[in-house]
């Protein structure tokens, strides 16, 4: 293969190459045909054709064009040809090509434009994903480069004023889950990873990259390379600035024309200034100097889930300021100083003029939550009287305020199905800045969602009460399956049912409802264990052999469109009539299993030898039964059974209903010519939400999400329905106070979603 030739600026012109054509097109084709599972060289290796194929565009800056030539044709084809399956996947990798390849044609980012706003005709998930990447392109046309440097500074918490936005990756992994060599494997890829991620070098590749994009042939790149790399920090940080305000400033017009003209211009004078401190010792290194530009990957954390509370930390330490998070400070100090200080707002603002309900307003200012920005230092040690009238906060802002964080445009599920429908993050009524976004990654099998589903439901009573984190931070939640070893939590007696679901059923869900993820990420499964073996993992200090990180960084920065679960509550009540009733949740599985019965000598004594023993108790169900027609009907049924499972998570599409999937073994007695015996009948039935209870007193045995952690015994009944939203709970029960007992959802609660629904993103969705 012929190496391009590369002009005196720095830039390589774009050149047919039939080999470099040839190869694209061969792994092109090959990620379409893992996505109809066509590809059995590859089953071993699958999630490795996408990354491979991104891999040939960084160490070769210059073919990203002729890439994204070929997958504009492709994703033409697969529209006019109707393969849909092709057309989200092809569309995800082209624009993550655009935003790292550099001089990209106008014609091709006008037929890109062109074939998103077709897809606005499409149901969802196609027109959602459509209109976003049109919004994409034609910021990026207006202001070239502006994609690169919006995604680096806010990924790598480049400090300005003209886009103070921040994201942070928080990876957390249950140690009781994995093993140290599977966490030493990805620590080990996430310190690599940071070798190029210095604040310094960061800065310089935002700046190289808006005079690549905004002044092309008229940079000369190689020299613009060597004189940043001479200079200090303080000038560097002090061109960044003036890059990222150019670029800002200049998407602030209506006239696109005009907005370019002026960027270009800025670009211009940033660029004419640097030239003239040109030196000697400059233009000796300038030759050894590369076109190229690497996206460095997120800012990423990883954490061992050691305590209940520490998603909920480890948020809040990223909303505070750099200076209040240094190392001598201990996380304790900070949270107990933030538990007073910081956590003021109260939803009893919506209804009473006070800070508390409770008599704990000592009436001086400083003791009053403000921001740390907002009064000097030495006033903090004053003793002010405050007002004695204080502005009583509106119905709208309280509603915002609630709204923010849920998952429901309106604030109520559009139907059972809602997981066919996609769903979209609400826009409450007046939106709130939030400048943070945090990514939530969890490692492992399905127990480890069941962690993140107790802790996203903790943090969301949290701020039903006391609104700290939902006003000013975003949350996407991610999930990784990763096993290591096949082994049943729960435990199972004799006559129980068998154990026939895979350790990662949610994950399977998300697989069989967006291929992409199934190709991207539940590849992953596996791949994560064996890698960490391998003796080269250890070793990596190379950035190009990333593997997990990379394929990380992928699904946090375009799975932008939620999966919505429900999350039930489970009510158990125990033998011990002392002992108050529990209340747990589960995401995924609820198993009961019947105690074996023991009887006492006396009573063998008094058996026939013929008699043979039935196993299992007798129990009374009664539930709301759910159908294809919405219709609910209350149903109560007494049978004798050994066990019982209820799955949350569909176990195929055709059954896609918000409802419960209960298997219960039930026990028939038969009689035949040797005497009396029985047989074990599965019998299934959908429910909204159900109860159990046994009519021996006999205790039975309840494991949540298969795990072993979350075993309870001596239950005699239990009670499972969807959990309540905090929020609304909260609402709906000051709401009572002032209502007539017939009236339901009155108050802000009408407005507020009533179920709590877990978001997962994937790339697509739910695809109809």
């Amino acid at each position: 293969m012929d190496k391009p030739t590369t002009t005196s600026s720095g830039f390589t012109p774009t050149v047919e190459n039939p080999e470099v054509e040839s190869d694209f097109l061969r792994s092109v084709h090959a990620l379409l045909r893992e996505l109809d599972g066509h590809h059995p060289a590859f089953q071993s290796d699958r999630g490795m054709l996408r990354w491979t194929l991104h891999k040939k565009t960084d160490r070769s800056p210059s073919s990203g064009v002729l890439l994204v030539r070929i997958l504009v044709k492709e994703l033409e084809r697969a529209e006019r040809c109707g393969y849909r399956q092709y057309i989200i996947p092809l569309l995800h990798t082209l624009m993550y090509t655009l935003v790292k390849a550099p001089s990209i044609p106008d014609n091709l980012y006008e037929r890109v434009y062109d074939f998103c706003k077709k897809l606005l005709t499409l149901p969802k998930p196609y027109c959602t994903i459509g209109l976003h990447y049109a919004q994409q392109l034609k910021l990026e046309r207006t202001i070239p480069g502006i994609l690169y440097q919006r995604l680096v500074t806010a990924e790598q918490n480049l400090k300005n004023d003209s886009f103070p936005y921040q994201e942070k990756v928080f990876v957390f992994a249950d140690p009781d889950l994995l093993s140290e060599t599977v966490c030493r494997a990805v620590v080990t890829e996430i310190k690599a990873a940071r070798t190029c991620q210095h604040t310094r070098s960061c800065m310089i590749h935002v700046i190289e990259h808006a005079f690549q994009e905004g002044l092309k042939e008229h940079c000369d790149f190689r020299t613009l390379q060597a004189i940043l790399q001479a200079k200090p920090l303080d000038v560097i940080e002090h061109c960044f600035q003036q890059v990222v305000a150019a670029m800002e400033h200049g998407n602030h017009g209506r006239d696109m024309n005009a907005e370019y003209n002026q960027y270009v211009e800025e670009l211009e004078k940033i660029y004419s200034a640097l030239l003239s401190t040109l030196g000697n010792d400059v233009e000796e290194a300038a030759s050894d100097g590369s076109p190229g530009i690497p996206l460095p990957n997120p800012n990423i954390s990883f954490h061992l889930w050691t305590d209940e509370d520490q998603l909920w930390k480890e948020l809040v330490l990223f909303l505070r300021p750099q200076s209040q998070t240094c190392e001598e400070i201990s996380l304790s100090q900070v949270l107990d100083s933030f538990e007073i200080q910081d956590l003021g707002l109260d939803y009893d603002d919506c209804e009473q003029a006070r800070f508390s309900v409770l008599s704990t307003d000592s009436g001086i200012e400083r003791d009053l939550p403000m921001p740390d920005d907002e009064v000097p230092e030495a006033e903090h040690s004053r003793l002010q009287r405050k007002g004695g009238v204080k502005k009583r906060a509106s119905s709208l802002d309280c509603l915002s305020l609630l709204q923010t964080g849920s998952n429901w445009q309106g604030g109520k599920p559009p139907g059972k199905l809602y997981r066919k429908y996609g769903g979209s993050v609400m826009q409450p009524i007046a939106q709130m800045k939030r400048l943070h976004t945090a990514r939530v990654l969890v490692l492992g099998d399905d127990r480890v969602l069941a962690r993140l589903v107790q802790a996203y439901y903790s943090l969301r009573k949290r701020e039903s009460r006391r609104a700290y984190l939902t006003p000013r931070l975003k949350v996407h939640f991610y999930y990784v399956p990763v096993i290591e070893e096949q082994s049943n939590s729960c435990p199972v007696e004799e006559h129980a049912l068998p154990d026939l679901t895979e350790p990662c059923e949610l994950a399977a869900y998300l697989g069989r409802a967006d291929p992409w993820y199934e190709s991207n990420v539940n590849t992953l499964c596996h791949m994560i264990p064996k890698l960490a073996t391998m003796p080269s993992s250890s070793s990596k200090t190379s950035v190009s052999e990333l593997f997990i990180i990379d394929v990380i960084a992928y699904y946090v920065r375009l799975g932008l469109q939620p999966i919505f679960f429900q999350v039930y509550t489970v009510k158990l009540f125990f033998q011990n009539a002392s002992l108050e009733p529990a209340e747990h949740i589960f995401l995924i599985e609820l198993r009961v299993t019947l105690e074996e019965y023991e009887p006492s000598r006396d009573n063998l004594l008094m058996k026939k030898k013929t008699m043979v023993e039935v196993p299992g108790a007798d129990v009374t169900l009664m539930y709301k039964k759910v159908s294809l027609s919405n219709r609910e009907k209350e149903e109560t049924t007494s049978l004798r059974s050994t066990g019982l499972v209820m799955k949350a998570i569909p176990s195929n599409d055709t059954e896609d209903l918000v409802c419960l999937n209960v298997n219960i073994t039930e026990i028939t007695k038969t009689a035949n010519l040797s005497g009396r015996s029985y047989t074990l009948v599965s019998n299934k039935i959908r429910a909204r939400n159900i109860k159990m209870q046994s009519t021996e007193q006999r205790s039975f045995t309840v494991c949540l999400d298969k795990d072993s952690r979350r075993v309870y015994k001596n239950v005699i009944g239990i009670e499972v329905s969807p959990c309540l939203e905090p929020s609304y709970c909260l609402q709906k029960t000051r709401a009572r106070r002032t209502s007539t007992p017939g009236d339901e959802n009155v108050g802000l609660a009408k407005y507020l979603p009533k179920s709590l629904l877990l978001p997962i993103n994937t790339f697509a969705g739910i695809i109809q």
